[in-house]
């Protein structure tokens, strides 16, 4: 779906202004994001499900371990390219069209050795570092091979998610999904190749993740530049644009840093968790890929509650960016508790599928009973996350998930006596329903209208 820039000064309002007509392009912008977010989990679902029932639980629990490291690179990517995505569409909404191209070219560049650099500092320290969270001496060497080969593919991820940003400011959310698509299919082809066949083990699985996340950039670049020529690279004898350079920082700078404090949260937790043992670090790490598939329509329903607040805010719309919002937690709280009936009695039998064994099961079982009684809360969250970062609110959107994930960190170890190993959802449940409450106290004080721009049409 591609969202066309709206005359504000028009008589007649379209469809998408009525609040049918919004929860219908909410919907449909929504689904190619969390057809995409699932394939994108089907390259750890495919490494633990080959690597669990051929290896065993061993490389299991080794994959497992290197989440928290691997998520605090691809935190701060998408953290950073997630306030990009509302200056694409504010400016894509305001009519800017001539900013787009020159934002892109700056930081697939910028963001492009960023990573590389850091990426080549991690895959140095890999095994130190995993020692420094404790992971169990069982783990430890095929942890540590796995996460130097993933960590290889990082800087294609920069890239990509710069163009991802981009497309989805404009209203694509089409293309990203063919990308994953045709990335996924890689993924797996090589996992069976590698794993089961070759017998490399989870130096195979990491080897096929990263190549398939440099074909998946490849592509998306190669296709998104033959459908948009607004999307087209931009180099000249200055590649970094600095006007822009600092617009883009000013965007993406907060959620990334609010990202990397979370993946460094999740470190901790990673190291709280690991002193449950390797069951429960097998179970819980297992349940959360579930789980994360499982939000995906959460997160990203969130996602186009910022796209479409943004584009209305860059056009200086008020009205139609509170309807968005009114339209987006009505449809959070339907999507939120459907998830919630699916997913508790459904929890245990997924794990098994990952050749857990009994007891470990019985973890993830448990935490997902727990875990599920709290998505409408985050669901109601990330729909005024939405809207807040959409009118580019976004130093304060990242300021309340640092004070969230410091009341779970919190949480966790001071409850822990009490609620054992479960504190583990428990903790996550209740910083949700903190966040929740800092959102909201911040929406009587964020005004959510601007001087409207002349429009300047174009068909990208």
């Amino acid at each position: 779906m591609e969202l066309k820039h709206t005359i504000k000064n028009s008589k007649q309002p379209s469809a998408i202004d009525t609040q049918h007509g919004i929860a219908y392009a909410l919907l449909k912008f929504s689904l190619p994001l969390i057809l995409s977010g699932i394939l994108q989990q089907l390259y750890n679902w495919a490494d633990a499900f080959i690597v669990g029932n051929i290896e065993g639980e061993l490389a299991l629990a080794a994959i497992g371990s290197t989440t928290t490291v691997i998520n605090f690179y691809l935190t701060a990517i998408t953290g950073f390219t997630l306030g990009l995505s509302i200056l694409f569409g504010q400016k894509y909404g305001s009519g800017q069209f001539k900013d787009i191209p020159h934002i892109l070219s700056t930081f697939c560049i910028f963001l492009g050795a960023v990573f590389l650099f850091f990426a080549a500092a991690a895959i140095f320290l890999a095994y130190p570092l995993l020692r420094l969270l404790h992971t169990t001496p069982e783990t430890l060497p095929l942890a540590g091979s796995y996460l130097q080969i993933v960590l290889a593919g990082i800087p294609y991820l920069a890239v990509y998610n710069v163009y991802s940003a981009a497309l989805r400011g404009i209203g694509d959310s089409r293309t990203p999904f063919l990308a994953v698509l045709f990335s996924s299919a890689i993924n797996v082809v090589m996992d069976i190749l590698f794993v089961a066949f070759f017998r490399w083990g989870v130096q195979g699985a990491a080897s096929a993740t990263a190549i398939s996340q440099g074909a998946m950039t490849v592509f998306l670049i190669v296709y998104a530049t033959r459908k948009h020529t607004l999307l087209c690279f931009q180099l000249h004898w200055y590649p970094l644009n600095l006007s822009l350079l600092r617009q883009g920082v000013r965007f993406g700078l907060p959620p990334m840093i609010q990202s990397s404090i979370s993946a460094c949260g999740s470190l901790i937790l990673q190291n709280f968790m690991n002193g449950f043992g390797t069951q429960t670090v097998a179970a819980i790490t297992t349940a959360y890929r579930i789980d994360t598939i499982v939000l995906l329509p959460i997160i990203n329903l969130g996602s186009g509650i910022s796209t479409f607040t943004a584009q209305s805010y860059g056009a200086g719309e008020a009205k139609k960016a509170k309807k968005t919002l009114f339209v987006g937690l009505i449809l959070m709280a339907a999507v939120s508790l459907l998830l919630t009936g699916l997913v508790i009695p459904t929890g245990g039998r997924l794990i098994a599928l990952f050749g857990a064994s009994e007891e470990a099961v019985g973890i993830g079982q448990n935490f997902f009973q727990r875990i599920a009684c709290f998505y409408i809360i985050y669901g109601l969250a990330t729909a005024v996350r939405g809207y807040l970062e959409g009118l580019g609110d976004m130093v304060y959107s990242s300021a309340a998930g640092i004070l969230s994930l410091l009341f779970r960190i919190t949480t966790s170890y001071g409850l822990v006596s009490l609620f054992g190993n479960m504190i583990i959802a428990y903790a996550e449940g209740f910083s949700w329903g903190v966040l929740l409450l800092l959102y909201l106290l911040r929406l009587p004080f964020r005004r959510s209208s601007k001087k409207a721009k002349p429009p300047t049409l174009h068909t990208p």
